[in-house]
C-alpha cells in the first residue's frame, strides 16, 4: 500500500486517482499507524515552503516521516514535497527542511535568463544524469509537467534528472530510499503513471 500524507497541503486526490489507475492500493491519511503499515510513502505539497514545513511539524508528522525513511521505507516527495526533503529553503527568508537530502532550495529567478516567466509552468523534457529505478521504462527527453518558482541546488550527488528552462534545473533526486520529483507525475500523463508505477514497485 502507498500512503499519501495528508498534512493540509497538496494535490492529494489527483495522486490517489493516479495510483488507482495503475492498480496500486493507496490511501490518503494523516494517521501514523496507517502510514507505518504502508509499504511506501508519498509526501505531496503545493504552495509556500514555510507554511508547509510548519504544518508538517505541527501535525507531528515531520519526525515520524523521517523515522520511517530512516528504516528504509521508500519515500517520494512531489513538487513542494520534494523541496521539503532538503536542508533548507530560501523562499522569503530561510526555512529549515527535513534534511533527508543535503542541498538547498533557491529561486529559479536567480538562474533563469531575463524574459523567462516565473513560475516555470508547463511541459519540459527530462534529461537523466544517472540511472534510477524510478525512471524504469522511460526514454531520454520524455516530458513531464512542472509548476514551480524555486528549485533544488547544491545537491549534485543526489540529482538523477534535470530539465532545461534557460538553465539546467533539478527535476528529480534520489538518496537511497528517499526520492523526489520537482514535477507532478500525477499531471504528466502516461509518463507520470510509469513513474508512479515504478515507485509502487520499489523495495524497501
Amino acid at each position: 500500500m502507498v500512503a499519501v500524507v495528508d498534512y493540509g497541503v497538496g494535490n492529494l486526490f489527483s495522486l490517489k486517482s493516479s495510483f488507482e489507475a495503475i492498480g496500486t492500493e493507496v490511501t490518503v491519511t494523516a494517521d501514523r499507524e496507517t502510514i507505518a503499515r504502508a509499504d511506501r510513502i508519498i509526501l505531496p505539497g503545493v504552495g509556500a515552503f514555510e507554511d508547509a514545513a510548519k504544518k508538517l511539524r505541527s501535525s507531528g508528522l515531520a519526525d515520524f516521516i523521517c523515522e520511517q525513511a530512516g528504516r528504509g521505507k521508500p519515500l517520494l516527495g512531489i513538487c513542494l514535497g520534494m523541496q521539503l526533503l532538503f536542508d533548507k529553503s530560501y523562499e522569503y527568508g530561510v526555512h529549515e527542511g527535513l534534511g533527508l537530502i543535503h542541498g538547498t532550495v533557491r529561486p529559479i529567478a536567480d538562474v533563469a535568463p531575463a524574459g523567462y516567466k516565473i513560475p516555470h509552468i508547463g511541459w519540459n523534457a527530462l534529461h537523466f544524469t544517472r540511472p534510477n529505478g524510478l525512471f524504469a521504462g522511460l526514454c531520454e527527453g520524455d516530458c513531464v509537467y512542472f509548476v514551480h518558482s524555486y528549485y533544488a541546488t547544491d545537491c549534485e550527488d543526489a540529482v538523477i534528472a534535470t530539465t532545461e528552462y534557460g538553465a539546467p534545473l533539478t527535476a528529480a533526486v534520489a538518496c537511497g530510499n528517499v526520492l523526489g520529483c520537482q514535477f507532478h507525475p500525477e499531471k504528466s500523463g502516461s509518463v507520470g503513471l510509469k513513474i508512479l508505477k515504478a515507485f509502487s514497485e520499489m523495495k524497501g
